[in-house]
């Protein structure tokens, strides 16, 4: 190597600090005594470090002061003439830190990038599922109107109109009555929604001889049905149906005092 090129490497400043290794050392000697201008160069940084330390360092340990100093004294020559370069760059290193900042800044932006990109894939994933939801709501409130219109297109199903009584003059309902199958199903969509705690029970009426009511279930989730259209139990004679308001779960017989719809089938 150049001799020029080898100053310009950087290790003759890692050689006086003292930080290379006895084949590293052996090597920047040699290179001392065979070309004076490295030679020189060692002198210099020396001398400089003692400088350094001596007007700016006080900190600067007494040991490694002195060895520093006896290298200068002891390990050159006297005659040898110390000659005052100007302060050089170290390319080598400036350009490695550059290097190493750029390395820093775009593994940041890297990270960045892939964390946006993850941060985008979750947002994807929740709008699918928002919308998959959305989809099984609309396909579950499909079926049910296929459902509601399958029974009153029905021409099996006997309608049975159901008026509002005293305790609810303008409610209203239907039933849906298929005498083949016996099955019941109830429009309750002209009815009130029932108090907390109440709820409404649908009575199968025999009227002969006497009147004999059968529960055949109760309108529950009232609130929450969009549709009001119940299925309940079936029933193979009744004579009318009619609809009461009782306590939540049932009664074993109707509160005529809170009998809302009535009708004969």
């Amino acid at each position: 190597m150049e001799p020029r090129e080898y100053i310009a490497s950087g290790i003759l400043e890692l050689y006086v600090y003292g930080l290379l290794d006895d084949a590293q050392n052996e090597e920047v000697a040699k290179m001392a005594r065979e070309h004076q201008e490295v030679n020189e160069e060692i002198v210099a940084i020396e001398k400089a470090i003692v400088d350094l330390s001596t007007s700016f360092s006080p900190y600067l340990s007494a040991e490694n002061f002195e060895k520093i100093k006896q290298r200068l004294e002891l390990k050159y020559k006297p005659e040898t003439p110390v000659v005052k370069l100007e302060r050089r760059t170290n390319w080598a290193a400036w350009t490695g830190w550059a290097a190493a900042i750029l390395l820093l800044a775009g593994g940041g932006y890297a990270f960045m990038q892939w964390n946006k990109a993850n941060m985008d894939i979750v947002n994807i994933d929740n709008q699918n599922k928002k919308l998959k939801d959305s989809i099984n709501l609309l396909d579950t409130r499909n079926k049910g109107t296929e459902t509601i219109l399958a029974i009153v297109r029905d021409g099996k199903n006997t309608i049975v109109p159901l008026a509002g009584q005293t305790a609810a003059p303008d409610a209203v309902a239907k039933i849906y009555w298929n005498k083949e199958t016996q099955a019941v199903y109830v429009d309750a969509s002209g009815l009130p929604e029932p108090p907390e705690g109440k709820v409404y029970q649908v009575w199968s009426l025999k009227l002969q001889p006497q009147l004999t009511p059968s529960s055949i279930g109760l309108l529950e989730n009232f609130t929450a049905d969009t549709h009001k259209i119940f299925t309940v139990s079936t029933t193979a004679d009744a004579e009318a149906f009619g609809i009461t308001l009782e306590p939540a779960g049932g009664s074993p017989s109707p509160t005529m005092e809170q009998l809302y719809v009535l009708g004969k089938v």
